[in-house]
């Protein structure tokens, strides 16, 4: 549970948006941002804050568990959250409230407009998600925790890699570690691709055995305290490739010249360029389909993203990855990415996983 100080001091934030669009309240419906606002955890929540006030709506299962998390006002609805929320706004006298219209389903906005016909809709996109960006001390901790848990699975799984372990055994056995060192759960779906299937950036594990001579891609991520890590590892089983060696040693210094990018003031895309710039002296920018990175916390891809186009400036606090790859059809893919936090003169690598050359 976050720090009550701390969850009061982001729902402050947020006022000053409410004066923009000129709205009254605000309604938090995106679980990850009513979490992060309120401190509730549950799987069915809806958020009210005023500039006084902040009321969190949820049902009964949650009747225990919403009053311990949080430090709102819980109220606690028997049918659809909407309908107690509608009538919340009407006791408030709301008339206009701002809503996430980049995290509301239009079922959910139509049954909004239906029982709450007084209020005047005010669409707002990425408010929540922006605050987000930046990072305290306890959310990088556990973003630290998530990362060092995920590093150690890593290595016990492939301590247990057999000639016979298929791509699937080996996703299985990375979950199972996570859950034994007590991760929550993972991040998002464990790749695992081997051969030509690793140049598919998100290959999905298939039931093929992991082949002798070949390249294998694991991406993985492991969730602590409700924070996400991501983290991508390249190797090669067997006898390597020259090839193998020349597409890992270009990605490894276009990552390497990325990270050394990363400071406070410079521009996302500027952090991309430098990745791209040494793929280009390789001759292997052409493979690099996908951004360069993307933030990471409560959710696995958060606000900002490394990409050629993104101005937003990095500030100290925010949580990122850096993840060059290049990929080959005919041959496979490599990608290594690490997580990192911006701090006053850089950045820190969090992942503690070895990156050179390894054959296993």
């Amino acid at each position: 549970m976050s720090d009550t100080t701390e969850l009061s001091s982001r729902r402050e934030r947020l006022i000053p948006i409410l004066k923009e669009a000129r709205a009254q309240a605000f309604l938090i419906t995106a679980l990850p941002n009513v979490r992060y606002l309120s401190g509730f955890t549950g799987s069915n929540a809806a958020l009210l804050i005023t500039h006084s006030r902040a009321l969190l709506f949820t049902d009964p299962r949650y009747a225990t568990q919403a009053p311990q998390e949080s430090d709102c006002e819980v109220k606690i609805a028997k049918g659809p959250l909407v309908k107690d929320l509608s009538t919340w706004t009407k006791r408030l006298r709301l008339t206009s409230a701002a809503f996430e219209q980049n995290r509301i389903s239009f079922e959910a906005y139509s049954q909004l407009q239906e029982h709450a016909p007084h209020l005047r809709l005010r669409a707002v996109a990425g408010s929540v998600e922006k605050l987000r960006m930046t990072k305290s001390p306890d959310e990088i901790n556990a973003i630290r925790a998530a990362v060092q848990l995920n590093s150690t699975a890593l290595q016990q799984a492939l301590d247990r890699l057999k000639s016979s372990t298929r791509e699937a055994d080996l996703a299985a056995e990375i979950e199972y570690r996570m859950r034994r060192l007590g991760a929550e759960g993972t991040a998002f779906d464990t790749i695992v691709a081997s051969g030509r299937h690793s140049a598919l950036p998100h290959a999905h594990p298939t039931d093929a055995i992991i082949g002798r001579d070949q390249l294998l891609l694991i991406d993985m991520g492991a969730k602590v305290a409700g924070y996400s890590s991501d983290m991508t590892r390249t190797y090669v089983v067997g006898k390597p490739a020259r090839k193998a060696r020349r597409m890992y040693g270009a990605v490894l210094e276009s990552q390497l010249a990325a990270i050394d990018t990363v400071k406070p003031g410079v521009t996302c895309a500027a952090v991309d360029k430098a990745a791209r710039d040494v793929l280009r002296k390789h001759g292997m920018d052409k493979l690099f389909v996908h951004s360069t990175g993307h933030g990471l916390g409560l959710e696995i891809h958060e606000f900002p993203r490394i990409g050629r186009k993104d101005k937003t400036k990095l500030e100290v606090g925010m949580t990122i990855t850096i993840e060059p790859g290049v990929y080959d059809e005919e041959f496979g893919g490599v990608r290594i990415e690490d997580t990192v936090v911006v701090t006053g003169n850089g950045c820190e690598i969090l992942t503690p996983t070895d990156k050179s050359f390894t054959v296993l």
